[in-house]
C-alpha cells in the first residue's frame, strides 16, 4: 500500500507542477508589450514607442534635433490618434514639440538661414497640434516655417532648391518636405490673392519636376535635377541624376496625395496634380515585383538590388489614399491591399513580446555632399540597410490606416 500511496503522491504532485507551468506559460503569452489583437497601424506605432520611449530618440539620433523624420512619425501618430484615440499617442506628439519649442517659440537646433527644406516637414503635425491646443508658441513656429518657404532659394523658373548648400538642385524628396505644409498652411491661414499665388506656386513645384525629372522612355522620375548641370552626378545635357531611386519617387507620390487634401478643386492646377498622380501610379505598376518595389526601381534583376520597405510603404499609402479620396481608380485600393499583405510577408517580423519590426529599409540616400554621393547604381544598393527606420515606419503606419489594417 505504501508504494501505491507513494505513486499517487508523485502523480498528483507532477500534475500540479505541470498545471503551474502551463499557467505560467499562458500568462507570458498574454502579457505582450504590444497586443497582436490590434491593427497593424497601432502595433507598429506602439512598437516604435517601446523602442523610443521619448520621441527625440527616433531616427537613431543621440540628442534632440528638429528633423523631418520626427515630423513624419509624429504626423503618423497624430493621424493614428484621430482614428484610434489613445492618450499615449497625443502625449507622445506633444512631448517632442514641447521639448523642441520653448515658451518664447525658439526652436532648438533649427536655423532658418540654412534653408534646408527638410526642416519644414514637422510643420504639418504642428498645425494639427495648434488646432487642438491654440497654443500661441506653436502658431509662431508655424509662421516661421512659412517664412522659410518665402525665402527659400529657387531655380530660375521658381523651383525650390533642396538646400542652400545644394544650389540649383531640386530633389523629389523636397516635394514632400515642403509642399504638404505649404498647402495646409495656405488652406488654413491664407485667403484671396495671397492664397491664389501660393497655390500657383505649389503646382509649379510639381510642374517643374515633371518637366525636368521625368524620363521620356520609362515615365519614371529621376531622384534629382541640377539646373546648373555642374554636379558630377548630373547628366550634362539634362541635369538629371543617373537613376530612379524608389524612396525618392515614394516621397513624390506621398506629396501629391497629401497636397490634394488642402488644394481647392476649382484651382486650374488641381486636375494637373490628379493627372500626375494617375500617370505615375500607372508607371509604378510596371515595376512592381511580388507586390513590392526595388531600391532602384527599374533594375529589379541586377546584382545587389533588393525589395525595399520604405518605397513600398509609400506607394501603398499613395495608392490606398488616392483610391479612398477618388483621385485614383478604385482598383488601386485592391492593389494596395495586395501589396500591403506582401509587405507583411516580406518585411515584417514580430518579436516574442509582440514588438513589430519593419526590415529592409534603406537608411539614407542623397546626392553630392561630403563624402560625395555620385548617384550611381552601386551607390544606391550599397547604402545602409536597417530595420525600423522612421522613413519606412511612418509611411507603413499611414498605409495601414488608409487600408484599416
Amino acid at each position: 500500500m505504501g508504494n501505491i500511496f507513494k505513486t499517487l503522491f508523485i502523480l498528483v504532485f507532477t500534475t500540479a507542477l505541470l498545471g503551474c507551468k502551463e499557467k505560467k506559460q499562458t500568462t507570458e503569452i498574454t502579457a505582450l508589450k504590444v497586443p497582436d489583437t490590434l491593427k497593424w497601424s497601432e502595433r507598429m506605432m506602439l512598437s516604435e514607442m517601446e523602442r523610443n520611449p521619448e520621441a527625440w530618440s527616433l531616427d537613431f539620433v543621440e540628442k534632440p534635433k528638429w528633423e523631418y523624420t520626427h515630423g513624419l512619425i509624429l504626423l503618423a501618430c497624430q493621424r493614428l490618434n484621430a482614428q484610434y484615440p489613445n492618450p499615449k499617442y497625443d502625449a507622445y506628439v506633444k512631448a517632442w514639440y514641447n521639448q523642441m519649442i520653448d515658451d518664447s517659440a525658439h526652436v532648438k537646433t533649427y536655423k532658418q538661414s540654412v534653408y534646408n527644406i527638410d526642416r519644414v516637414k514637422p510643420g504639418n503635425a504642428l498645425i494639427g497640434l495648434y488646432n487642438e491646443t491654440k497654443n500661441e508658441k506653436y502658431l509662431k513656429v508655424i509662421h516661421l516655417l512659412r517664412e522659410q518657404l518665402s525665402g527659400q532659394p529657387r531655380t530660375s523658373e521658381g523651383g525650390f532648391w533642396h538646400k542652400k548648400v545644394y544650389p540649383y538642385q531640386m530633389w523629389l524628396d523636397g516635394l514632400y518636405m515642403g509642399e504638404p505644409f505649404y498647402a495646409q498652411y495656405t488652406n488654413e491661414f491664407d485667403s484671396g490673392e495671397s492664397a491664389q499665388k501660393a497655390y500657383d506656386d505649389i503646382v509649379l513645384q510639381f510642374d517643374l519636376i515633371q518637366k525636368h525629372s521625368k524620363d521620356s522612355v520609362t515615365g519614371l522620375l529621376y531622384h534629382g535635377w541640377d539646373e546648373s548641370k555642374e554636379q558630377a552626378w548630373a547628366n550634362k545635357e539634362t541635369g538629371t541624376s543617373p537613376h530612379f531611386w524608389g524612396r525618392a519617387m515614394g516621397w513624390y507620390m506621398m506629396a501629391l496625395v497629401d497636397v490634394l487634401d488642402y488644394f481647392p478643386k476649382e484651382h486650374p492646377g488641381y486636375q494637373r496634380l490628379v493627372e500626375y498622380l494617375n500617370e505615375e501610379s500607372e508607371v509604378l505598376l510596371k515595376y512592381r515585383d511580388q507586390g513590392l518595389w526595388y531600391q532602384v526601381l527599374d533594375q529589379g534583376g541586377e546584382e545587389g538590388n533588393y525589395l525595399e520597405a520604405s518605397a513600398s510603404s509609400m506607394f501603398v499609402y499613395a495608392f490606398a489614399k488616392g483610391a479612398n479620396k477618388g483621385y485614383l481608380p478604385e482598383e488601386f485600393k485592391n492593389i494596395a491591399n495586395d501589396s500591403f499583405q506582401a509587405m507583411i510577408k516580406q518585411f515584417v517580423t514580430v518579436d516574442g513580446d509582440g514588438i513589430v519590426n519593419l526590415n529592409q529599409v534603406c537608411g539614407v540616400a542623397g546626392l553630392g555632399g561630403n563624402p560625395y554621393r555620385d548617384g550611381s547604381y552601386e551607390y544606391y544598393v550599397n547604402e545602409l540597410i536597417r530595420s525600423n527606420d522612421p522613413k519606412g515606419v511612418g509611411p507603413f503606419i499611414m498605409a495601414a490606416l488608409e487600408l484599416d489594417k
